[in-house]
């Protein structure tokens, strides 16, 4: 039985990229932190103001989008967190 020849071109290996680690930039966990306290603050005051019958300008004339204003800000927030490496 005749023998195989033997294989002469190099196996093909692809060029390998650098293992350039990501960093997240030094702003982006304070600001993320940030937004969810916010919101979450804004959404505590505004509940608890409604129900004290506390007048707060801002709040009063807003009413019910505070709620939307509040998530809106947690909702930046974990958008910010989808970032960070």
């Amino acid at each position: 039985m005749p023998k195989s020849k033997v294989r002469k071109k190099a196996v093909y290996t692809p060029p390998q990229r650098s293992q350039k680690v990501a960093v997240s930039p030094r702003w982006l966990v304070p600001t993320m932190v940030g937004c969810w306290l916010i919101g979450l603050i804004w959404i505590a005051v505004f509940y608890v103001a409604a129900s004290t019958s506390t007048t707060i300008p801002l709040l009063t004339s807003l009413s019910n989008w505070n709620l939307l204003i509040g998530f809106g800000v947690i909702v930046i927030g974990v958008i910010l967190s989808t970032r960070w490496r």
